[in-house]
């Protein structure tokens, strides 16, 4: 059965596909395999988390997912459709409108206000203001009576929630969140991953979200673990004693690795 978001959008299929996916970075002369051969799919309308030992390559899949970054080679599409990769005018055209980003430190312009930061994703691609969508978004995230101020004004916790609702009000087909919550209090941080909660079982959305906190990978559907640029295990339904569990399991492992080839 596909289900509609509460703000219109189907969600059915996948909205993410890698296909055989790897980067490697060679800045030093010393080629580094920071993704090897990953494949992937992500169903519309779930949540996501992708955890994993430091240098595991976590951040560096999402951002060749999200087309922050450009795999050496592979395959990424969104909805069915290939990311384009041939320059950087056709890769930014791909994202409009496909893509929302949360990032953990805001990317909030201090001298706009709040509904103006909130708009400017639309206002850039030349595009009217959907109100009645603004009006949802900006309820759901407890902003109403934030509009008129100015990043500065604001908590932190508040700031996030401001870029989420920037993210929201393009409606794109994902989200992708990089450690959403690593700058908030622990209450803020709840506050934040409620909202991701809610953009994907009321508003239709799909989250995928990068985090070492097993608190926050817990608010999702699925966790992906990676190690050394794969994916090497997942977790439905997580807890986070589960989820810490996991992670402990895969330092050690790591380490004993690294012991033996060391030795």
């Amino acid at each position: 059965m596909n289900r509609v978001g509460a703000l219109g959008r189907p969600v059915v299929g996948d909205v993410l596909r890698l296909t055989s996916v790897s980067k490697v970075y060679d800045r030093t002369g010393v080629p580094v395999s920071a993704l090897n051969n990953v494949n992937l799919s992500i169903a519309a309308g779930t949540f996501t988390a992708i955890m994993g030992p430091s240098g595991s390559g976590k951040s560096t899949l999402l951002h060749c997912a999200s087309g922050l970054d450009r795999p050496t080679s592979g395959e990424v599409s969104i909805a069915g459709q290939p990311m384009a990769f041939g320059n950087e005018t056709d890769l930014t055209r791909f994202r409009r409108g496909r893509i929302g980003f949360v990032f953990q430190q805001f990317n909030l312009l201090p001298s706009l206000t709040v509904r103006q930061n909130i708009t400017l994703p639309l206002r850039l691609e030349g595009k009217r203001v959907d109100r009645q969508r603004m009006a949802a978004v900006v309820e759901r995230v407890d902003l109403t009576r934030r509009l008129d101020h100015h990043p500065a004004q604001l908590s932190g916790g508040e700031q996030q929630r401001v870029a989420i609702a920037r993210a929201l009000v393009t409606n794109p087909q994902i989200i992708f969140a990089d450690e959403p919550t690593g700058a908030l209090d622990t209450h803020r941080a709840g506050e934040v991953l409620d909202l991701f909660d809610q953009a994907v079982r009321e508003f239709g959305q799909t989250v995928i979200m990068v985090t070492h906190d097993p608190i926050a990978a817990s608010h999702a559907d699925l966790v992906l673990f990676l190690v050394d640029g794969r994916i090497v295990d997942e977790m439905a339904r997580p807890n986070p004693a589960a989820v810490a569990e996991e992670m402990a399991r895969l330092g050690e492992e790591v380490a004993r690795r690294h012991a033996r080839s060391e030795s």
